[in-house]
């Protein structure tokens, strides 16, 4: 032994001394007196005082020690050895002493008391396993994800487990397509990794997938732990669920753009004018349907304002502050109208780029307009039927059904009935549908309103084409009092128009061969047809009697007239046939 070592180790208070040496047979043997060579007894009782090994506790350390001794290369291990009563940790570590041969001669042993060292440690990972528990009380969903462009995930809290339904270890390698909408998890594979690369504070708005199979919105922050060096070790990220703000603005996004396309759109008129009777009645019913949720079906003719009953029946409801959404069903391409009403995924068909939002979902809390409801195809009134029966639908390329809470008013002007019987609109729709029907009176009927239409029409378009128009002629308001007005509101209101534009004086003037009469011809023909009409109801009252008001069955009525039973009931309630006292009810 060298005398500097010899020395150096003497002042060492953590030395064992040489463990053993290797025997010229191989094998390996203790020297406790070797102990004597390198320290004193009393330095080495001075060092370690009565060391004994917490075998029971550390079984572990005799295996570790046998193969590290077999390796022949340096090791260390941790331990606990009693003393004084009291078992301290050591870190113990061996190095071998070999000749000139490379052959190993000896081993040295040091042990560094490490207990201090190994309470501290204990102490932190309680604080830790403690702030654990903290952060799994805090509804807020808090993760640690490691450093790089492609963090692994280290922790979830508990808020945020129990909203997957998984475990830690099933988190930490779920696909990230099962935990968040498919959407935002190709942008997240896309732009996240920049973002880490940069290493500086991000927000990001995420939706999750619950257990349930729900998406709800999530917004992130997320903020990058360094050391001293400046290296990023972990990210934290804190995640608080605002789904409700996001359908809040989501919805009102949707009513602004339903808005902004009503402003867009032209509209025939601010609000209904009529005083007379007919009027009137209609009004009643508005005021007294409005405040209910019920489905309604305005049924009139073409150009009597159809729409403006439902406006007002939209104006007054409790839904009056929320999105009024108008759809003309004649007017969409029937291979395109499943998608206007309920919107599609991208990729449904070929053009749909992006997610497109349908006029259910724009008009979600207020109220949806459907003209020309006759004219839906087959299949989007099976679709109409589902949503007014569960109130929920799906998009097109989609299996994720969505709630809404919507009004539905419907309008035709269409026989819906006959369509029943034709096979061309389904019963039960209609049956749904016609809840609370209202009917608007053809302009030909409520004369006595056309008066203050013209006024009220005269005023908006001369406004509009800069002319000051101060009288109506007597002559032209007989006129346009006796005329039947085919085309109703839409007609009268094509003619002022016209009217106003070619006015050179300020009397308002209509050139009667504006209206159009009807010709002899179409008068016979209109004629022939009300004949038929006529002898039509003859034919089905005879029957009726007949049968004794059965209208089903072999003896019925429908079976003598050879037509189905719905094509009677039909007619009867059309031409207003009193099946029970077998006379026709008059108009």
């Amino acid at each position: 032994m060298e005398p500097g070592l010899l020395v150096g180790l003497r002042s060492c208070p953590r030395v064992i001394g040489p463990v053993f040496h290797v025997l010229d047979d191989g094998h390996r043997r203790f020297l406790p007196k070797e102990s004597d060579e390198l320290l004193p007894a009393k330095g080495f009782q001075l060092a370690f005082g009565d060391l004994r090994p917490d075998n029971s506790r550390d079984s572990k350390e005799p295996e570790e020690r046998r193969e590290g001794l077999l390796r022949g290369a340096p090791f260390e291990y941790e331990m606990r050895w009693r003393k004084g009563g009291q078992y301290r940790w050591y870190l113990v570590q061996y190095n071998p002493l070999k000749d000139e041969r490379d052959q190993l001669t000896r081993w040295y042993a040091t042990a560094t008391d490490i207990d201090d060292r190994k309470r501290t440690e204990e102490k932190l990972r309680q604080r830790e396993r403690e702030a654990r528990e903290l952060l799994d009380l805090s509804p807020i969903h808090i993760g640690e994800l490691g450093p790089g462009e492609t963090p692994r995930r280290v922790y979830n809290n508990q808020a945020a487990l129990d909203y997957f339904g998984i475990t830690l270890e099933e988190w930490r390698t779920a696909d990230l397509n099962m935990l968040t909408h498919p959407e935002d998890a190709e942008c997240a594979l896309r732009d996240l990794p920049g973002k880490f690369r940069n290493g500086s504070p991000f927000e990001a708005e995420v939706r999750l997938r619950r257990r349930d199979g729900q998406y709800r919105w999530f917004h992130f922050r997320l903020n990058p732990m360094l050391d001293q060096q400046g290296h990023i070790t972990r990210w934290y990220a804190a995640g608080t669920d605002i789904d409700d703000r996001k359908r809040a603005e989501q919805r009102l996004q949707y009513e602004n753009v339903a808005l902004r396309e009503e402003i867009d759109r032209f509209s025939m008129f601010e609000e209904i004018v009529g005083s007379g009777e007919p009027m009137r009645q209609v009004l009643k019913q508005v005021a007294k349907v409005a405040p209910s949720d019920s489905t309604v079906l305005v049924l009139g003719e073409t150009g009597t304002g159809k729409e403006l009953i439902a406006r007002a029946l939209h104006r007054r409801s409790n839904r009056a502050t929320r999105a009024f959404v108008r759809v003309n069903c004649a007017a969409i391409p029937q291979s395109l109208i499943a998608s206007e009403l309920f919107g599609h995924e991208k990729g449904a068909f070929t053009g749909a780029l992006q997610r497109r939002v349908g006029r259910f979902e724009s008009a979600d809390g207020g109220t949806l307009f459907l003209d020309e409801i006759g004219d839906l195809p087959m299949e989007t009134q099976i679709a109409l039927l589902r949503v007014l029966q569960e109130r929920e639908f799906e998009r097109v390329g989609s299996n994720q059904p969505l709630s809404v809470d919507v009004r539905l008013i419907a309008a035709t002007n269409r026989d819906l009935p006959a369509a029943v019987a034709a096979g061309t609109f389904r019963q039960d729709l209609f049956y749904r549908l016609n809840v609370v029907p209202i009917v608007v009176p053809p302009l030909r009927e409520r004369a006595e309103d056309i008066p203050l239409l013209v006024e009220y029409l005269v005023g908006r378009y001369a406004k509009a084409a800069g002319k000051n128009i101060r009288h109506i002629g007597r002559q032209t308001l007989q006129q346009l009092t006796a005329y039947d007005w085919p085309g109703n509101i839409r007609e009268l209101q094509n003619v002022v128009e016209r009217a106003v534009i070619l006015s050179e004086t300020d009397t308002f003037f209509v050139d009667e061969s504006w209206l159009r009469r009807e010709s002899a011809e179409s008068r016979q023909s209109r004629e022939g047809l009300s004949a038929l009409a006529d002898r039509e109801v003859e034919m089905i009252e005879a029957a009726l009697a007949d049968c004794h008001g059965r209208i089903s069955g072999s003896s019925g009525a429908a079976a003598k007239l050879g037509i189905p039973r719905q094509t009677l009931e039909s007619k009867i309630r059309r031409l207003g046939i009193n099946k029970h006292g077998l006379k026709r009810q008059s108009s």
